[in-house]
């Protein structure tokens, strides 16, 4: 039951991200603004991690059977891919440096204001 209530917890945040994308039409996904409600729960205290801590772990220990169904689905659609290989390949390599780069960034910055 535990893990059940820790599970409601993480999908409501969930939930309430979808809602506020469908009904303020916000250009950010649903997903997304869970996930940062999530955040701000945890950050301020709202929620505290030992709620969600067991299904969190769960999630992440098991997260590479969740991508299964888009690596499906990549395999699908290869006819797709087949005639784009050099600009999906571009696309990939250059918004995996922009990614690594803000990253980089954010946690540089992120040290600074917490020391």
């Amino acid at each position: 039951m535990k893990y059940f209530r820790q599970l409601i917890i993480i999908l409501g945040a969930y939930f309430l991200g979808m809602l506020l994308e469908y009904t303020l039409k916000l250009p950010i996904p649903g997903v997304v603004l869970g996930l940062v409600l999530l955040f701000l729960a945890l950050q301020t205290g709202l929620i505290k991690e030992e709620w969600v801590e067991g299904t969190a772990d769960f999630l992440l220990t098991h997260m590479a059977f969740l991508f299964l169904p888009a690596g499906v689905g990549l395999m699908t659609s290869a006819g797709v891919l087949k005639g784009n290989v050099l600009p999906f390949t571009v696309i990939i390599i250059l918004t995996t440096a922009v990614v690594w780069t803000v990253t980089a960034f954010t946690v540089k910055a992120l040290r600074k204001l917490f020391k």
